[in-house]
Protein backbone atom coordinates (compact mmCIF):
# COMPACT_ATOMS: atom_id res chain seq x y z
CA UNK A 1 0.00 0.00 0.00
CA UNK A 2 1.06 3.47 -0.55
CA UNK A 3 1.83 4.70 2.41
CA UNK A 4 1.78 8.08 3.77
CA UNK A 5 2.18 9.07 7.49
CA UNK A 6 -0.41 11.06 9.28
CA UNK A 7 2.20 14.06 10.23
CA UNK A 8 3.73 13.92 6.50
CA UNK A 9 -0.10 13.90 5.41
CA UNK A 10 -1.19 16.69 7.52
CA UNK A 11 1.61 18.67 6.54
CA UNK A 12 0.56 19.16 3.37
CA UNK A 13 -3.13 19.94 4.06
CA UNK A 14 -2.88 23.91 3.62
CA UNK A 15 -1.58 23.40 0.12
CA UNK A 16 -3.92 20.27 -1.04
CA UNK A 17 -7.18 21.50 0.37
CA UNK A 18 -6.69 24.97 -0.69
CA UNK A 19 -5.00 24.90 -4.18
CA UNK A 20 -2.07 26.53 -3.05
CA UNK A 21 1.15 26.93 -5.46
CA UNK A 22 4.00 28.73 -5.17
CA UNK A 23 5.31 31.99 -7.64
CA UNK A 24 8.72 32.30 -8.39
CA UNK A 25 9.93 35.55 -7.62
CA UNK A 26 12.73 34.61 -10.35
CA UNK A 27 10.35 33.67 -13.31
CA UNK A 28 6.93 34.06 -12.38
CA UNK A 29 6.69 29.91 -12.87
CA UNK A 30 3.44 28.71 -10.58
CA UNK A 31 4.87 25.97 -8.90
CA UNK A 32 1.92 23.51 -7.62
CA UNK A 33 2.99 21.29 -5.50
CA UNK A 34 5.21 23.19 -3.52
CA UNK A 35 8.85 22.56 -4.45
CA UNK A 36 11.92 24.52 -3.42
CA UNK A 37 13.58 24.84 -6.94
CA UNK A 38 11.73 26.18 -9.24
CA UNK A 39 10.24 23.52 -12.14
CA UNK A 40 11.35 26.02 -14.74
CA UNK A 41 13.61 28.32 -14.24
CA UNK A 42 15.57 25.49 -12.05
CA UNK A 43 16.39 28.41 -9.46
CA UNK A 44 16.08 28.01 -5.97
CA UNK A 45 14.71 31.31 -5.49
CA UNK A 46 12.00 33.06 -3.22
CA UNK A 47 8.23 32.18 -3.74
CA UNK A 48 5.18 33.76 -2.89
CA UNK A 49 2.18 31.81 -1.87
CA UNK A 50 -0.82 32.44 -4.56
CA UNK A 51 -4.24 30.67 -4.25
CA UNK A 52 -5.55 28.89 -6.91
CA UNK A 53 -9.07 28.87 -8.60
CA UNK A 54 -9.31 25.37 -8.95
CA UNK A 55 -10.61 25.78 -12.71
CA UNK A 56 -9.06 24.06 -15.13
CA UNK A 57 -9.51 21.51 -18.05
CA UNK A 58 -8.93 17.74 -18.73
CA UNK A 59 -5.55 17.78 -20.74
CA UNK A 60 -5.32 13.94 -20.63
CA UNK A 61 -7.35 11.07 -18.62
CA UNK A 62 -7.51 7.22 -18.49
CA UNK A 63 -9.75 4.73 -16.85
CA UNK A 64 -8.38 3.15 -13.94
CA UNK A 65 -10.36 -0.34 -14.24
CA UNK A 66 -9.65 -3.61 -12.59
CA UNK A 67 -6.31 -4.71 -12.30
CA UNK A 68 -4.92 -1.49 -12.85
CA UNK A 69 -5.91 0.07 -9.45
CA UNK A 70 -3.43 1.49 -6.43
CA UNK A 71 -3.71 -0.56 -3.11
CA UNK A 72 -5.56 2.35 -1.19
CA UNK A 73 -8.19 2.80 -3.86
CA UNK A 74 -9.21 -0.65 -4.18
CA UNK A 75 -12.33 -0.30 -1.78
CA UNK A 76 -13.70 2.75 -4.05
CA UNK A 77 -13.13 -0.09 -6.86
CA UNK A 78 -15.20 -2.39 -5.73
CA UNK A 79 -17.96 -0.38 -4.66
CA UNK A 80 -17.67 2.31 -7.87
CA UNK A 81 -16.06 0.08 -10.47
CA UNK A 82 -13.72 1.57 -12.76
CA UNK A 83 -12.46 4.89 -12.41
CA UNK A 84 -11.10 8.33 -14.27
CA UNK A 85 -8.06 9.73 -13.69
CA UNK A 86 -7.11 12.95 -15.03
CA UNK A 87 -4.57 15.64 -15.82
CA UNK A 88 -5.72 18.44 -15.14
CA UNK A 89 -4.21 22.03 -16.82
CA UNK A 90 -5.41 24.94 -14.41
CA UNK A 91 -6.31 28.40 -15.78
CA UNK A 92 -3.33 29.40 -14.17
CA UNK A 93 -0.62 26.76 -15.89
CA UNK A 94 0.31 24.22 -13.71
CA UNK A 95 -0.91 20.69 -14.21
CA UNK A 96 -2.05 18.02 -11.26
CA UNK A 97 -2.95 14.73 -11.23
CA UNK A 98 -6.52 14.28 -9.78
CA UNK A 99 -9.43 11.93 -9.57
CA UNK A 100 -12.52 13.08 -11.64
CA UNK A 101 -16.19 13.12 -9.89
CA UNK A 102 -19.74 13.90 -10.33
CA UNK A 103 -19.25 12.77 -13.88
CA UNK A 104 -20.82 10.45 -17.12
CA UNK A 105 -17.95 8.60 -18.51
CA UNK A 106 -19.33 8.78 -21.65
CA UNK A 107 -19.10 12.52 -21.73
CA UNK A 108 -15.55 13.07 -20.66
CA UNK A 109 -13.20 14.52 -23.11
CA UNK A 110 -9.90 16.21 -23.71
CA UNK A 111 -10.88 19.52 -23.33
CA UNK A 112 -13.38 19.88 -21.11
CA UNK A 113 -13.72 22.33 -18.30
CA UNK A 114 -13.65 21.24 -14.53
CA UNK A 115 -13.41 22.82 -11.36
CA UNK A 116 -12.13 21.45 -7.51
CA UNK A 117 -14.21 20.36 -5.52
CA UNK A 118 -13.15 18.88 -1.68
CA UNK A 119 -14.13 15.07 -1.19
CA UNK A 120 -13.02 11.96 0.32
CA UNK A 121 -10.14 10.19 -1.40
CA UNK A 122 -9.72 7.24 0.58
CA UNK A 123 -9.25 5.86 4.15
CA UNK A 124 -6.09 4.31 5.29
CA UNK A 125 -5.45 2.85 8.84
CA UNK A 126 -9.06 4.26 10.03
CA UNK A 127 -7.98 7.67 8.70
CA UNK A 128 -10.46 8.96 6.16
CA UNK A 129 -8.22 11.22 3.41
CA UNK A 130 -9.64 13.94 1.94
CA UNK A 131 -8.70 15.96 -0.83
CA UNK A 132 -9.68 17.68 -4.04
CA UNK A 133 -11.07 16.15 -7.01
CA UNK A 134 -12.31 17.53 -9.98
CA UNK A 135 -16.26 17.64 -11.69
CA UNK A 136 -17.08 18.89 -15.32
CA UNK A 137 -18.28 22.28 -14.89
CA UNK A 138 -21.82 22.04 -16.91
CA UNK A 139 -23.41 25.04 -18.45
CA UNK A 140 -26.47 25.94 -17.63
CA UNK A 141 -29.02 26.90 -20.17
CA UNK A 142 -31.47 29.36 -19.65
CA UNK A 143 -34.67 29.53 -20.94
CA UNK A 144 -36.66 32.61 -22.23
CA UNK A 145 -40.31 32.69 -21.32
CA UNK A 146 -43.02 32.75 -24.66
Amino acid sequence: MAYVSIPAYWKTIPQRYSLIGLRCKNCGYINFPAREICAKCGKKSEFEPIKLSGKGKIYSYTIIAAGSTPPEFLLQEKYVGSYPVAIIELVEGPKIVAQLTDYKIEELKIGMEVEAVFRKIYEDNQVIRYGIKFRPIRKRRIHKGS
